[in-house]
Formats: structure tokens, C-alpha cells, sequence
């Protein structure tokens, strides 16, 4: 008997409407039963509506003679049978099909149309025999006792082969049961010295407590301090703090400054945390190396900021000692930064983004990229080529101090087009002369005669200066991409542009590079930039000297790639 799942399958809509089969020859001989039916009326319908002797009359009498063959092998199958007789049925219907086919292929012209044609006519009964033989006879001469004795020998072998099978798992099971054992055994040693073990470390626990007590007892001493915390803004305006002793000595400082005061005070409840108890280490800093990287012009000052922490050898402890911060700003943009584990934040995003995996994604192209990056190189001043948000190239002329001096003013279709016109200011920026095409009572200057451009002056409609380079031909080759409040400030920015385009080199990187530089607040800075212009990261404070940029650049090449992530 077949089961549930299996007659809603073979069922279908015999079942919806008959009932539920108990096999699937059921359900065929149902189905082939009104597939006969269906035949002998199509039959009937083509012999009353075609002329007598025609190939139409021909093909309705084939339709009515295969109606009975159909019909028969749908009782018989759906009768539960031996095999025997389901094979005579379906030899039955192909005899009785054949005889059918012979016979379309000789009417109306070789049909004899008094006798028949006997032979057609023998093979037709046979076909009809055999399934009436399949319905009626086979199943009283087969013997179902010595089927069901040939079914359960079958089905007895089978169980006695899976009794070997199931012995041979049994022993398995006898072995490992007795490895477990052994197993368990050797665990309740181990488990006996961990005991002992335990012993022990409540006793160094103990011990531990004692020494904690009287740490804490030495604490309570040195709070009343002979030394007082102070703020104050320094000379470039930025707030610091410094350690005061009561006979006016500054015992300890900041040594940088910070954006707010906030940010001020946060540094120095830092360092009332973790000083009092701190062990001391002694740091080596490779300075010459980073010295040699920054290539300053002179010696650094005497009381220049010494760095926080020591920089890892990449070779040596490549597991990071930072952590970076996933969080959301005031404004709801989504922003990192890197923390190392003195709780200095090394590095930030420099920019929000907009959601959360657009952070994550910036975060992953830092990690892939902050490794191997170099160092660029802009001596006063150099061209950058890179790739805007519209999938556009262009260049721009960056000062060492990070100021963008001048731009393309225009998107190119590909790098080497963004160079081209790179070239070309480069070549006639020098000798270009000034122009004040609005001004009628301005004088300009004159170039030397070899440049093929000159820069225009003008006030745009909002009351700001403004220059651009515009080439013989009509075409802005350069702008300075911002307006400035006077007339004079605008020619400066011609002028520091004649100066630096001509000799600044065009940056080569890989994939992304970090860039030195000096801030407004003659400070030095930090930035990874990736090859299409974008920031990936910056340094998020100044430093008193390059070597210290360039050793906090190094904190970070050393950390980022191994650092983890949190959310804030």
C-alpha cells in the first residue's frame, strides 16, 4: 500500500474526486480507461461526419477499434495483479496498436471491403485476447503463496545481511566504549591535579590580595598631593594641561594640544587614572629612521613631544595594539577612528559617512591599503591625478602645507587625457601673463612670449575673486577652484601657482600613499590618500615636528591592519 505523500503525488485529481489509491497502477488504469472511452466517441463522431471510402472514414474507424484495447488494459491494471499479468496487458495493447496502424496504412484502397482483411482483422483479436488472457486467466494460474515465500526468503536474506552489518557496528561500539573508559580515567587524573592546582592558586590568590591591600594602603598615602592639574590655551591657541607642583615647577604636560577643552580634560583625568601605579619603561624609539623618512631641513627642537607609545616592530609583534571605533557623530554620520591600547587615538576617518556599511566598507579599503602604502613627497609642491565621484579624472595642484593651490576645473575621460592637461599648465604656467578682462582700469603683466596661455582675474557675482588660465585657443586649462575675498589675495594665488607649477612633479604611487604635510597652525599632519584623491584616513591632530607625524604614520602602518573592530 502505497503511503500518504505518495498517493497525494500520484493521486492528484483522482484523489480529489475518486478517492485515495491504494497503488499507482490505480490511478494509470483509471486514466487509461478514460483514455479509451474518449477514443471510441471521437471514433464514433469522425464514422458519422466523413464520407464512406475516405482516409477521414479511415482514421475514425482507427480511433473507434482502439477504444476497446484501452479500455480493457485500464480494468485489468488497476486490478492488483502479479507482474505477469501487467506485462501481458501492456503486450496486448502494442499488438492490438500495430494492428490499428496496419490498418490506416491500407484503407480505403487495399481494405476489401465485403471480407476485411483477415490477417489485420487475426492480429487485432490476438491483441485483444492477450489482455482479456491478462485480466482473467493469469491471475487463477499464478500461485501467490510461492511469491510471497520467494518475497519473504528475499526480505529474510536482506535482514540477516544488515544483523551481520549491525554485529560488526556492535563490536565497534564495544571497542570505543572501552577507549572512552581509558579516556575517562585519564580525565579524573587530570581533573585530580587541577584540584591540587587550584589549591595552589588560592593560595597565590591570597597572597595576590595581600599585596593589593597594601598597594592600596600606599595609595591612600600619596593622595594628598603636593601638585595640582592645570588648563591653558598655548600660543597657537589650543588647549593643554600641565602638572604644577606648589613651588611653581612643571612637573609633567601634554606635549601637544588639543581641538577643544573638552577633548583637554579627558587627556588629563587619562593620565590621573593610570599614573598613580604605573610601572616605568624604558621606550627605544627608532628616531633616526623616522628622522631619515621626514628628511627635516634641521635638527628638532630640545623640548619637541615625545611620543606616547612605542612603535612595534611589524616583523617582531605583528598583533596590533589598537582597536578601531565604529560610531555615529552628533550629525547621525557614521565615522572610525584608531585607538591604541594607552587610550591615544592614532588615526580617524577624517570624514562621516552616511550609513554604517558605507563606514565599514572605507574602514576595510584602509586595512587593505595602510600597509604597504608610501610615503609621497611634496617639495614645495606637486600635481595629484585621481578619480572624482562620477567616475571622472582630474588634477590638482597640492601645496606641502595640504592647501589645493589649483584644479582642473573639468572632468577628463581617462587618466592619460587628465595628464595631458596637466602637462599643459605645467608648460605654460611660468611665463603666463595677468589679465583683468572685468577691470578695465587694472594693469596686468605681460608673459614672456613663449606661453600659450594667460590668467584672468575677475569678480564673480557673489563679490569673490577669482582666477582661471584660459589657453589661446578658448579653453580653461586651470582655476582655482575657490574665490577669495579681495582682489590682491587672488593675484597671490596667480602668483604662488607661476611659481610651483613648472618645477612640481606629477605624484607616483601605488594604490595609496600618506602624505606629511603642515598645517595653517604650522603644525604637522597626516593623511592616507588613495590613488583617486579620496582620504581614506587622517591624523586628527597636529604634531610639533614631522619626525613625530612620520613616527605616529608608522603607530599606525604597525596597528590598523591587525586591529579589531567595535561599535560604539
Amino acid at each position: 500500500m502505497v503511503r500518504d505523500d505518495q498517493a497525494n503525488q500520484e493521486g492528484g485529481l483522482y484523489e480529489r474526486r475518486i478517492g485515495t489509491p491504494k497503488t499507482a497502477d490505480e490511478v494509470n488504469g483509471y486514466w487509461l480507461f478514460g483514455f479509451g472511452v474518449l477514443l471510441g466517441l471521437v471514433g464514433v463522431a469522425l464514422f458519422l461526419l466523413t464520407e464512406r471510402g475516405t482516409t477521414a472514414r479511415g482514421i475514425g474507424y482507427a480511433l473507434a477499434a482502439l477504444a476497446p484495447p484501452f479500455i480493457m488494459l485500464g480494468a485489468v491494471i488497476r486490478f492488483p495483479l502479479r507482474r505477469t499479468g501487467t506485462s501481458l496487458g501492456y503486450l496486448g495493447i502494442a499488438v492490438s496498436v500495430l494492428a490499428v496502424v496496419w490498418f490506416v496504412n491500407i484503407f480505403p484502397d487495399g481494405w476489401s471491403t465485403t471480407t476485411g482483411e483477415t490477417t489485420i482483422i487475426a492480429v487485432y483479436s490476438v491483441g485483444l485476447f492477450l489482455i482479456g488472457l491478462a485480466g482473467t486467466v493469469v491471475p487463477l494460474l499464478s500461485d501467490p503463496v510461492y511469491e510471497d515465500y520467494e518475497r519473504m526468503r528475499g526480505e529474510t536474506a536482506a535482514a540477516t545481511a544488515t544483523a551481520e552489518e549491525t554485529s560488526g557496528e556492535l563490536d565497534a561500539t564495544r571497542e570505543e566504549l572501552e577507549t572512552t573508559r581509558e579516556e575517562l580515567a585519564a580525565t579524573e587524573s587530570e581533573l585530580e591535579t587541577a584540584r591540587e592546582e587550584r589549591s595552589e592558586t588560592k593560595s597565590e590568590l591570597e597572597a595576590a590580595r595581600e599585596e593589593a591591600t597594601a598597594a592600596e594602603a600606599a595609595a591612600a598615602s600619596l593622595r594628598e598631593s603636593k601638585a595640582r592639574f592645570e588648563l591653558f590655551e598655548d600660543a597657537s591657541g589650543k588647549p593643554r594641561w600641565r602638572l604644577r607642583h606648589r613651588n611653581g615647577n612643571v612637573i609633567a604636560a601634554s606635549g601637544q594640544g588639543y581641538s577643544s577643552r573638552g577633548k583637554a580634560q579627558q587627556g588629563l583625568h587619562s593620565v590621573r587614572r593610570n599614573a598613580l601605579g604605573a610601572g616605568l619603561l624604558r621606550i627605544e624609539t627608532p628616531v633616526e629612521e623616522a628622522e631619515a623618512v621626514a628628511d627635516d631641513d634641521g635638527p628638532e627642537p630640545e623640548d619637541a613631544a615625545e611620543p606616547d607609545v612605542a612603535i612595534p616592530d611589524e616583523s617582531a609583534a605583528p598583533e596590533s595594539r589598537a582597536t578601531f571605533e565604529l560610531f555615529a557623530d552628533n550629525a547621525d554620520e557614521w565615522r572610525f577612528r584608531l585607538r591604541h591600547d594607552n587610550g591615544n587615538v592614532v588615526g580617524d576617518s577624517g570624514e562621516g559617512y552616511a550609513s554604517k556599511s558605507n563606514a565599514k566598507r572605507a574602514l576595510a579599503k584602509l586595512r587593505d591599503h595602510v600597509a604597504a602604502a608610501d610615503y609621497l613627497r611634496i617639495d614645495p609642491a606637486a600635481f595629484e591625478v585621481f578619480r572624482d565621484a562620477a567616475g571622472e579624472y582630474r588634477w590638482r595642484l597640492v601645496h606641502e602645507n595640504g592647501n589645493i593651490l589649483a584644479d582642473s576645473g573639468e572632468g577628463y575621460a581617462s587618466r592619460q587625457k587628465a595628464r595631458q592637461g596637466l602637462d599643459s599648465v605645467r608648460s605654460n604656467a611660468g611665463g603666463a601673463g595677468l589679465a583683468f578682462p572685468d577691470d578695465e582700469g587694472a594693469e596686468g603683466r605681460a608673459g614672456d612670449g613663449e606661453s600659450k596661455a594667460t590668467f584672468e582675474a575677475y569678480e564673480d557675482r557673489g563679490g569673490s575673486w577669482r582666477w582661471r588660465l584660459v589657453h589661446d585657443n578658448g579653453n580653461i586649462i586651470a582655476d582655482g577652484g575657490e574665490g577669495y575675498a579681495s582682489k590682491s589675495n587672488a593675484t597671490d594665488a596667480v602668483e604662488r601657482v607661476s611659481e610651483y607649477a613648472p618645477d612640481a612633479n606629477a605624484l607616483a604611487a601605488g594604490s595609496a600613499a600618506f602624505e606629511i604635510y603642515e598645517d595653517a597652525a604650522e603644525e604637522w599632519r597626516w593623511r592616507l590618500r588613495h590613488r583617486n584623491g579620496n582620504v581614506l584616513a587622517d591624523s586628527g591632530e597636529g604634531y610639533a615636528s614631522r619626525s613625530n607625524a612620520v613616527e605616529a604614520v608608522t603607530r599606525v602602518k604597525a596597528n590598523a591592519p591587525g586591529a579589531e573592530t567595535v561599535e560604539k
